[in-house]
């Protein structure tokens, strides 16, 4: 009797196993209707290539990646030309990346972008490569020997430009775009960064991040000017830009003191006239070095390398023919206007010695 009441509670187990197995009853699928409600669709037989590859990806939500990247890979072996191929290779892509190999997700990922372009999952695909660009260019290496401790900033910055390229005028290229040109600017490489910067306002007008990049862009023109000894495009770039910050977004230029910023661009522009002139007076080429030196004079009258040109222009001016001297500018006046009276009186004075002074009781 014993025996046999075993014997029943175990086949009753049996069978109660068997009930609740999904392999009796298949996976249930749930439908989002046209109302906005679920509703049951057709079940999934577990033994079919469909519910094998569910249950790889519930293995995978359920936290188990690896076994998750096992049953994936079996059956992208198994199954080689089904239509659910490229779910596959994301699902093992997943799973490897759940597991922090980035890398070797990369494989799975790039192998659906490049062969499954008119499927959903190329855009699920190039997601998550954007998820991995981002990480690698913020600071994640990648392993080797089982230690992170390799590079991994030119895979980051390949895997950004393949994104713009391959799906251009998306969210997700704008994303891409974005992270490529912070990249350039955190890592110190200024004329990447114009670049990138200009190919975003231009690509991306109208994104939320566009205020950002028109920032941005100024303070990485400003970074390409070395000194009034060099190059000054970078300069002149900049001060285009910040006008047109100031006529596009009055209230962002007001907080970043476009105004002051723009006072300091004249400043150094006029600064390196200035050392072109003296350069060009040092050369024996006074007639230059006057042109210079009135082209400041005209753009950047209120600077103070205003000021120094007006003295540079004493030993200047003697040295250049009847006929420049008719063509050029009223320099007194000029040096009244910016100097002020007393500069005439004193200039007067150093010419002449017996002139009175303004306001003296001399006869």
């Amino acid at each position: 009797m014993q025996i046999a009441a075993a014997a029943t509670g175990l086949l009753c187990i049996t069978l109660t196993n068997g009930i609740i197995s999904p392999a009796a009853f298949g996976q249930q699928q749930y439908i989002l209707s046209d109302e906005d409600t679920w509703q049951a669709g057709a079940s999934i037989d577990p033994a079919t290539p469909q519910g094998e590859l569910a249950l790889a990806r519930r293995t995978l939500a359920r936290g188990d990646a690896e076994r998750a990247e096992i049953l994936a890979a079996n059956w992208i072996e198994r199954h080689d030309r089904h239509p659910l191929l490229p779910e596959a290779y994301l699902t093992r892509g997943d799973a490897l990346r759940a597991q922090e190999k980035y890398y070797e997700a990369l494989f799975d990922y790039e192998y659906v972008a490049r062969v499954f372009t008119a499927t959903e999952a190329f855009v699920t695909a190039l997601q998550r490569e954007l998820e991995i660009a981002t990480l690698y260019a913020t600071g994640t290496q990648r392993k080797l020997w089982g230690m992170r401790i390799l590079s991994a900033e030119d895979e980051a910055q390949e895997l950004l430009i393949r994104i713009q390229e391959r799906l251009p005028g998306s969210r997700l290229a704008e994303q891409a775009a974005m992270q490529l040109a912070d990249f350039y600017f955190q890592r110190r490489k200024m004329e990447l960064a114009v670049d990138m910067y200009s190919i975003f306002i231009e690509n991306h007008p109208n994104s939320r991040l566009i205020s950002k990049a028109r920032r941005r862009l100024i303070y990485a023109h400003l970074a390409t000017f070395k000194g009034p000894r060099f190059d000054a495009a970078g300069l002149l770039e900049a001060r285009q830009r910040l006008q047109e910050l100031i006529t596009l977004e009055p209230a962002t230029a007001e907080r970043i003191g476009a105004h002051a910023l723009l006072s300091r661009l004249d400043e150094s522009d006029g600064r390196k006239l200035l050392l072109t002139a003296q350069w060009y007076r040092r050369t024996n080429d006074p007639v230059a070095a006057e042109l210079t030196l009135r082209r400041l004079l005209r753009r950047y009258p209120r600077s103070v390398a205003a000021m120094d040109a007006l003295r540079l222009l004493d030993q200047i001016l003697p040295k250049l023919a009847p006929g420049v001297l008719n063509d050029a500018p009223d320099y007194r006046a000029l040096r009244g206007a910016l100097l002020g009276p007393e500069a005439i009186e004193t200039e007067d004075r150093a010419e002449d010695p017996a002139a009175p002074a303004s306001g003296s009781d001399a006869p």
